[in-house]
């Protein structure tokens, strides 16, 4: 039984970002990818793994891409973001199309940012719940 296998552009159709955030995926080792000449190809099973349903043939799905920049934070707090939207994520019950949540930090700066790829009610709620985080005193 052969799996499909999808381009960096496919991939990046899917997620709609441009194909070198892709390539830049798959060289931090945040995607699994096989080289093949001097290009990339992508199993089905991967972009499971990644948190992104494959296309199905005739039904198409919505899926909302959310950024959230958090200014100012300090390390504990931003990790323990981190740790409350993993959590969030984790919880509850099991989705076909799960959602796909990216949290960056950077120290120096001072700064968090959030990136959220799924259904638009999941998104809302979950950027709901990071606002309620927010909110509260650190």
């Amino acid at each position: 039984m052969s799996e499909d296998i999808y381009t960096v552009e496919q991939f990046a159709e899917r997620l709609k970002l441009h194909p070198k955030t892709v390539l830049r995926f798959i060289r931090e080792g945040r995607l699994r990818a096989v080289k093949v000449g001097r290009s990339y190809r992508i199993l089905r099973s991967d972009m499971e793994a990644f948190g992104i349903a494959p296309p199905r043939s005739g039904a198409a799905r919505v899926r909302v891409t959310a950024i959230v920049d958090v200014p100012d934070i300090s390390p504990e707090r931003a990790q323990h973001l981190a740790r409350v939207i993993t959590s969030a994520r984790l919880g509850g019950e099991a989705r076909a199309d799960p959602m796909h949540i990216d949290v960056a930090h950077d120290p120096a700066m001072r700064q968090v940012k959030v990136v959220l790829v799924g259904a638009p009610g999941d998104v809302a709620a979950m950027l709901r719940m990071i606002d309620v985080f927010l909110e509260q005193v650190p």
